[in-house]
């Protein structure tokens, strides 16, 4: 897509719009234009596909800078449903945390029926999506009520995988070998040492702990005894709200495992399935079957983990409603105390994204259906939604929702996603984010492991003098 803008510096604006209308880009251009005048603003938007144009003029008062970007992202949207029928429910509103705008806005004095007015107008957001931002929004608001405000949460990244899906770009190690995993270890056991030591000098406590990969359950009991002797050598575990570690693969999955896990004070691990199709599975680069889920489940219940989180994806290669539908309702069987429903994400690096043109993502609608069935389906099973994010590429621009069993929400995603709390990250590819009263300041861990072990000292110097 070639983008030319004139009068704005907006051109990342206009392109998250268009993309939430069309899945393939090339052979698309368009044109921004933007004039200012007495506090008024006209933009003007052309698209342009082969030998057909279509534009768009809009005007609007403006008076700040958040109004005129929105006037450029409304015109470009409304040029692009005049050729895409394709919905767009969540209109101009492109940002990944729909629920924190609502709560900017209640903080601003907004009632209620202000922000709905907003979400509507300003945004193009349907009602469905308002409502259900709302109802998030409500959930939220209660469960930060007692949230440590002086506390930190951490983020734990075990970069490794068994194999890599096929829709992910994530850099992790998927040839795993036993040698750069323990050097990586080391590392970690490290970065989490002379972290924590500094947490605790300032007096401060960690809330939530989550273990994020990759797939963290690549590594071992004795390796994860060595983890958490880190982290309590510095942190009091009774202090601790909460400790998530992802176990995505059944096919890492073992007794003793999650026996240890459990014993070490986790409270919530993830066993993701994202389809019970094993033709599916392959297809997108698991290496586990639907038994191993079912013998997955079985192994965390006897292990006595309190909490079980289960993804599932709409909008897998070649799946169809009925396919969708049987996973969702197999996992509902299992009664996990969390599902994430997840809309397909084509991320650029992903060996999907290479073959895209040998897997027809041109179906809007279905994922739609899926979503909605989805949704209609966990209320009637006893789960709310309780936090959620958007991404860019999405198939039909939706969104990724948590859902819970009352009063097992998880809350270093509500903590994490609504920026409630600063998150410090350890590990490859982890991210560290400081909360200052309304501004927070980002740091990053190099993504690559060998280089993350080589730039150790400097990445775990810069942390400690940020906070």
């Amino acid at each position: 897509m070639d983008i030319k803008i004139y009068g704005h510096n907006e051109e990342n604006a206009v392109r998250e719009v268009i993309m939430s209308f069309f899945t393939n880009l090339e052979g698309i251009s368009v044109e921004s234009s933007l004039t200012q005048n007495d506090g008024r603003v006209l933009v003007f938007t052309k698209i342009k596909i082969g030998e057909n144009e279509w534009e768009e003029n809009y005007t609007q008062r403006a008076e700040d800078d958040r109004q005129i970007r929105n006037a450029i992202k409304k015109s470009a949207f409304l040029c692009a449903k005049k050729i895409s029928k394709n919905p767009v429910p969540w209109g101009i509103l492109t940002g990944i945390r729909p629920v924190k705008a609502a709560f900017n806005y209640f903080k601003e004095g907004y009632s209620k029926e202000e922000v709905k007015e907003v979400f509507k107008n300003e945004y193009f957001v349907s009602d469905e999506k308002t409502d259900l931002v709302l109802k998030i929004y409500e959930k939220e608001k209660e469960i930060i009520k007692n949230m440590n405000n002086s506390a930190v949460s951490l983020y734990i990244g075990i970069p490794f995988c068994p194999s890599r899906c096929v829709y992910c770009s994530f850099l992790s190690s998927s040839s795993f070998t036993k040698g750069i995993f323990q050097d990586y270890l080391n590392a970690l056991i490290k970065e989490i040492g002379l972290v924590t030591k500094h947490i605790s000098d300032l007096g401060k406590r960690v809330e939530t702990i989550y273990f994020g990969g990759g797939t963290p359950t690549v590594a071992t009991s004795s390796d994860f005894k060595r983890i958490f002797d880190a982290l309590y050598k510095n942190i009091k575990p009774d202090g601790i709200k909460e400790i998530t570690v992802e176990a995505g693969r059944p096919d890492t999955i073992d007794y003793e495992k999650l026996k240890t896990l459990k014993e070490l004070g986790t409270t919530r691990i993830g066993i993701n399935p994202q389809s019970m199709n094993d033709e599916t599975l392959k297809t997108i680069g698991r290496h586990h079957t639907r038994e191993d889920i079912l013998k997955a489940f079985e192994i965390a219940r006897e292990a006595q983990i309190p909490c079980i989180n289960s993804d599932v994806i709409a909008g897998l290669p070649n799946e169809t409603l009925d396919d969708f539908k049987r996973t969702l309702d197999e996992v509902i069987s299992l009664s996990p105390e969390n599902i994430s429903v997840h809309t397909m994400y084509i991320k650029r690096a992903s060996k999907l994204k290479e073959e895209i043109t040998d897997i027809s993502m041109d179906y809007h609608k279905e994922v739609t259906n899926m979503i909605h069935y989805a949704y209609n389906r966990l209320s009637e099973s006893f789960y709310e939604p309780y936090y959620m994010y958007k991404q860019k590429r999405t198939v039909g621009n939706l969104e990724n929702i948590g859902f819970s069993k009352e009063g097992f929400e998880c809350l270093y995603n509500i903590y994490m996603m609504e920026e409630f709390q600063t998150v410090i990250g350890l590990g490859a590819g982890s991210t560290t984010k400081i909360l200052y009263g309304d501004r927070h300041e980002r740091f990053y861990n190099v993504k690559e492991v060998k280089e993350y072990i080589l730039r150790l000292d400097e990445q775990i110097s810069k942390k400690l003098v940020s906070f």
